[in-house]
């Protein structure tokens, strides 16, 4: 990989046609205006699904920058597993939105916004947070936007199908904790794991969890803010794939 790689910057646009990309107005405005692109110049594209472009940039216009895709370059090792972490939403959302930032960054795949009996956020705009994802992805140079579902009921979704053979987790500070997450988690396989709100899962949702699969587990000896546990299982997972 170029030298290059860590210090360029990256854009994101789902807009490619053949081997034309069109980027979109606040990416366009980015990099015309305040990087001061013009014609000619090379950027580097990607469309949030794992592929990284080198392009030359062929029109530009106030609110309008087209490139020509020269070539598709490798962006990272490929992901041996799949992320997916269902969090209840932080009473404050700046809590959030932090940690929809930094998992970006660390290696997620699927984000769902989970509500359970203690929640104490029901509001949320998706736009927002679909803005950080792309933000923090472009910012660590990655390729795959992580999937941000809407909220759904805590019941609801430990009822629902996941991936055949994926493992099955929930961040559990009451009994029957079968050990921390690192013991539990084989390296290599997809992951499901559950982090309540503030006031943690109520016992009947983590009767009904256990019921439905998922293996409660501690993520270390100490009490974790919400956004804090989501960390502590997206790292632990990462790490344990390296």
């Amino acid at each position: 990989m170029k030298s290059c790689y860590f210090t360029m910057n990256l854009f994101y646009t789902t807009t490619i046609n053949d081997k034309l990309a069109s980027l979109p107005e606040d990416e366009a405005r980015h990099c015309l205006q305040a990087l001061r692109h013009k014609v000619g110049d090379t950027i580097y594209i990607t469309d949030g699904k794992g592929n990284l472009f080198e392009a030359r940039i062929v029109e530009a216009g106030k609110k309008k920058c087209s490139a020509f895709l020269e070539k598709t370059m490798p962006a990272a090792i490929p992901r041996n597993h799949y992320l997916h972490l269902a969090i209840a939403p932080t009473k404050n959302i700046t809590r959030l939105e932090w940690f929809l930032e930094k998992a970006t960054e660390i290696g997620i795949d699927e984000i769902t916004l989970l509500v359970s009996e203690h929640s104490e956020r029901r509001k949320l705009r998706l736009d927002r947070l679909e803005k950080i994802l792309v933000s923090a992805m472009k910012q660590s140079l990655k390729a795959n936007l992580p999937r941000l579902n809407d909220r759904v009921g805590f019941q609801e979704f430990i009822r629902q199908p996941l991936e055949p053979g994926m493992e099955k987790y929930m961040a559990y500070l009451g009994p029957g904790v079968k050990g921390p997450l690192k013991d539990n988690y084989q390296a290599g396989r997809s992951v499901c794991i559950l982090v309540g709100p503030e006031g943690g899962f109520s016992p009947a949702e983590a009767q009904a969890a256990l019921s439905a699969g998922f293996i409660p587990v501690s993520l270390g000896p100490s009490r974790l803010r919400t956004e804090t546990a989501g960390i502590v299982a997206c790292h632990t997972i990462n790490l344990l794939n390296q």
